[in-house]
């Protein structure tokens, strides 16, 4: 049986004990919709999540009903039994249609989002001072991402960003990107692959890795606010438009 990418880790940490439940079923659904966890595979069993989360079972055991019943996960019983992400996203549940009607104040929304919170992870990553695993797990990030199939790319480019974000040492800022890529994730997914936008952006990523290894901050903040500009313009291009 597959073991979900451990980039499920990014998304999965303590929650706050004020709205356990909400905060539950939000990092699930973040790591679902990210394909941290993709179609078809297992969740992590509600014993581990429940110390993951710093949760109770019984509050696991809620927001993967809740989700079941929103059609995001099943479960299945028997010796490789387990909660299991459907192989279809739903595409609209209560928890939240996903749209498709975006225009140019969405664009742009994203756009100041995206300057605020993904130049400031890099500068404050790159200003850090990384031990030997988090230079090794940045690496590694940036050549799986390089050299992803299109089908991988979305999930492979969300690991490298919220890599980037928990370098910058405030795990606060893990999930407020983490919803930050599910809007840019939307966005593109609205417009075509474009291989030529897929060979830049390997190239603009390996610039922000760089500099980030060599600790230069501000080389890090241009480099990620030229990726961003980049995405921005194509998606302005084709929605802004409509």
């Amino acid at each position: 049986m597959h073991v979900p990418s451990e980039g499920v880790e990014l998304l999965i940490g303590a929650v706050r004990p004020s709205n356990a439940y909400e905060e539950t079923i939000r990092r699930l659904l973040q790591s679902i919709r990210l394909g941290f966890i993709p179609p078809g595979e297992r969740l992590p069993a509600e014993r581990d999540l429940a110390a993951m989360l710093k949760v109770s079972r019984d509050t696991v055991r809620e927001a993967i009903a809740t989700l079941a019943e929103a059609g995001y996960v099943v479960s299945r019983r028997g010796r490789y039994g387990g909660t299991f992400v459907v192989a279809e996203l739903p595409s609209g549940s209560a928890l939240g249609a996903e749209r498709t009607d975006f225009g140019e104040d969405e664009v742009e929304d994203t756009a100041v989002l995206r300057r605020v919170l993904e130049v400031g992870a890099a500068r404050e990553a790159a200003a850090r001072e990384l031990s030997s695993e988090e230079r090794t797990a940045l690496a590694l990030a940036l050549e799986e991402c390089s050299a992803a199939e299109e089908s991988d790319h979305r999930r492979l480019d969300s690991r490298l960003h919220l890599l980037i974000a928990e370098l910058s040492g405030s795990p606060s800022l893990v999930p407020l990107v983490a919803n930050l890529r599910m809007r840019v994730n939307a966005l593109l997914d609205a417009i075509p692959v474009l291989a030529p936008n897929l060979t830049h952006s390997h190239q603009q990523h390996e610039a922000i890795v760089a500099a980030i290894l060599a600790g230069r901050a501000e080389s890090a903040a241009e480099a990620m606010l030229e990726h961003i500009e980049g995405s921005t313009a194509l998606l302005r291009g084709f929605l802004s438009s409509r």
